[in-house]
């Protein structure tokens, strides 16, 4: 297990599969020997409920079992209408189940990487597509930028997703958690050469400014613009995040290179 809390009536655990035995097929080992050499594991939420309830991601249902109801709650054609917004505007899902009573629920696994985050009365804004669950005092909305500057140039659209109340909550996340780097702004500013923040309290102003204020040392500076976050409140970025995206460009392949390759016959 990775990390877990358990908190009035939910627990919710993160589970890791460190190494996976169960291939029939030589073919495959091969893929799975460097899926492991790369560190990479299979992991799965599990969430446990004593007369509580959760709310989910369309389709990340595995299995569940004991005294459990799922709900999908649309409210009428206004709130249909809503969902469907929500749905088009932040990549999530418009029909989040909600499942409530008093047994085990685990989610589909994936190689990706998910934390656990509370909230206590306040509220964040995260990239779109990282909302996986939530307890149901937490609220999943859209939040859509302040400036202009941030939804042309932000990276991220005008549209982002937002989680306000009380509760605990699970994201999917860009890179593991030892890569994320957490400020805590005290009345300060943070500027970024880049789209890798990917959470930051709602408190938090967002805006995207020229690295230098006169054209000329803007040019000469070898920077176009920097995201720009100022407030108090906290800011999380992955600073690797940019790496992978370049490595999942380069279509490397493990068997390639190999003493014995070779294009010549």
């Amino acid at each position: 297990m990775l990390e877990h809390i358990e908190k009035d009536g939910v627990k919710i655990e993160i589970l890791q599969y460190k190494t996976l035995r169960g291939l029939r097929d030589v073919c495959f080992a091969e893929n799975l020997y460097h899926i492991e050499k790369a560190g990479m594991s299979l992991k799965q939420v599990k969430i446990t409920l004593r007369n509580s309830a959760v709310t989910t991601e369309s389709g990340a249902l595995y299995f569940h079992k004991g005294n459990i109801c799922a709900e999908c709650k649309i409210g009428g054609v206004g709130g249909l209408a809503k969902k469907l917004i929500k749905n088009s505007l932040t990549e999530e899902s418009a029909f989040t189940p909600t499942y409530s009573g008093t047994g085990e629920i685990f989610l589909e696994p994936s190689f990706g990487h998910f934390i656990l985050k509370e909230l206590d009365n306040d509220s964040i804004i995260v990239d779109k597509g990282m909302f996986y669950c939530c307890e149901s005092g937490v609220s999943v909305e859209v939040s859509s930028q302040k400036n202009l500057s941030s939804g042309l140039f932000g990276g991220e659209g005008w549209f982002q997703t937002k989680l306000s109340g009380k509760g605990l909550c699970v994201l999917e996340i860009p890179v593991p958690m030892d890569e994320v780097l957490k400020y805590e702004l005290n009345n300060e500013r943070l500027q970024v050469d880049g789209n890798f923040v990917f959470l930051r309290s709602s408190s938090i102003k967002f805006t995207v400014e020229r690295s230098a204020k006169k054209l000329v040392g803007n040019l000469t500076s070898g920077e176009r613009s920097l995201h720009t976050y100022e407030g108090t409140g906290q800011v999380w970025m992955a600073p690797t995040q940019s790496v992978y995206k370049t490595l999942a460009q380069c279509n490397y392949s493990p068997t390639a290179n190999r003493i014995g390759d070779s294009d010549e016959s």
